[in-house]
Parts: structure tokens; C-alpha cells; sequence
């Protein structure tokens, strides 16, 4: 998570909050992009299931060796898809830490899902039978059914875009290096939300855990509601 010391410390004050129209800054996504800027956003019938695939780091690895391993070999291509995981030193990886090392298209699904993963919003909307798959594209899409309840702003590539700068996607992902970090509260999860600012703006009826991709996301896009007037409008640190 970049330095700057975004989402340091909650605002007070209390904001309007409105569906923003904004431009998506002509990023390029592997997953479909939603047309209409509210998190009520149509659906197209049928997406495609991208699920990530990651690799736990154990004693004596190195990103040489994983990439020979588990990708096309480019140490330097998976260092840069996982710097918010790994830090500043693509030498120091530690037992434990979980990479991406790839993603894998598990077909097309229904405009509603039908994994297993039950709606965590179940507290907060009527719809708590609709469930979705565990992955990326499910969290996203589980986090949109909350925020629409809620009233908060935000599309499908708007969230996409920034959790694959953010995090490339792993929900584990922690930034140990920053001056969050430094001052004892690193960035967590897929939108790299410190503590203080998932506290202030967790929404009722997700998890507290700052590392559920659900919780997380719909706790960062409040935040950035609140200060930007949408997760759309983010295309940086914030």
C-alpha cells in the first residue's frame, strides 16, 4: 500500500453521500466491466469464474525458485504481482506468506451464483438465499449486494481496478513496509484498510475480521464514499 498515510486517521464529519458518475481511466480488465455507476449496476447474464491461485511460502524458498516452479518463470513478473504481500525486498519472503501465482477460469456462471458461499449481508437485505462463488469476482459482487442496501456507491471494475493494484487480489495481503506499517498499523486485506479506518467505517452485517474479502471491501468502499465520493473515483493511493 503506498505510502502517504491514506486512511490514516477517519474523518468526523458527516457526508452526503450520491452514486458519482466517473470515468474508469481506461484500465484494462480481465473481468467484465459494469456499465452503469451505482452499485445497483445490471449484471450481464453470464461471467466468466476467474479464481486466483496461490502459493504459501515455506522455509528456504525463494521467488526465483517459486516462479521456475509455479509460473512461466519470471521471478521479477511475480515479485511485482505480489510487492504488496512481499514489501520493498523481493530477497526477504518469509514462511507463510501467500503469493498469486496465477489465476484459472473455472467457466461461466448464471447472472446470480450458485456456490456455496452464503451472502454475509444476510443481516442487512432481504436476498439472504442468494449466495456466490469464493472467489474474487464473488466477493465483489456479494460486497455490491450489501453496498446497494446500504447505500453505498461503487461499481464492479471501480472495486476490481483497485483491488488488483492494492493487493493483486490475495485477501491475505499485508503491508509490513509503509509508514502505516511503521507507525503500527499496516494495511490489511484486498483494499488495504488499516484498522482505525475498518473500525470507523465496517458496515453492520459483514465480518470483523479486516482480512474477509467482503467486510474488507465494503468497509474501504464506505471509506472512499465518504472521502471521494465513490470507490470509482479512486485511482491511487487513498
Amino acid at each position: 500500500m503506498p505510502a502517504r498515510g491514506k486512511h490514516r486517521r477517519p474523518r468526523n464529519s458527516t457526508l452526503t453521500r450520491g452514486i458519482v458518475a466517473a470515468g474508469t481511466g481506461g484500465a484494462a480488465l480481465a473481468l467484465p466491466l459494469v456499465g452503469a455507476t451505482g452499485a445497483q449496476a445490471a449484471t450481464p447474464n453470464a461471467v466468466p469464474q476467474v479464481s486466483l491461485v496461490t502459493y504459501k511460502v515455506v522455509e528456504g524458498d525463494t521467488l526465483s525458485k517459486i516462479a521456475k516452479a509455479h509460473t512461466t518463470g519470471d521471478w521479477k513478473k511475480l515479485y511485482k504481482a505480489n510487492r504488496a504481500v512481499i514489501g520493498d525486498d523481493p530477497s526477504t519472503i518469509r514462511p507463510g506468506l501467500k503469493l498469486t501465482v496465477g489465476t484459472k477460469n473455472g467457466g461461466t456462471s448464471a447472472k446470480t451464483a450458485t456456490a456455496s458461499k452464503a451472502s454475509t449481508a444476510s443481516a442487512v437485505t432481504p436476498a439472504s438465499a442468494k449466495t456466490y462463488t469464493d472467489d474474487l469476482d464473488g466477493w465483489i459482487r456479494e460486497s455490491l449486494d450489501v453496498m446497494a442496501q446500504q447505500g453505498i456507491p461503487g461499481t464492479y471494475d471501480g472495486i476490481h481496478r483497485n483491488i488488483i493494484r492494492e493487493s493483486s487480489g490475495n485477501p491475505q495481503a499485508m503491508n509490513n513496509w509503509d509508514s502505516n506499517a511503521v507507525a503500527g498499523t499496516p494495511s490489511k486485506g484486498l483494499l488495504q484498510v488499516i484498522d482505525p479506518t475498518f473500525s470507523a467505517y465496517h458496515v453492520t452485517g459483514t465480518s470483523l475480521d479486516p482480512f474477509d474479502p467482503v467486510a474488507n471491501i465494503t468497509a474501504a468502499c464506505n471509506y472512499a464514499a465518504a472521502r471521494y465520493g465513490s470507490i470509482d473515483n479512486v485511482f491511487g493511493a487513498y
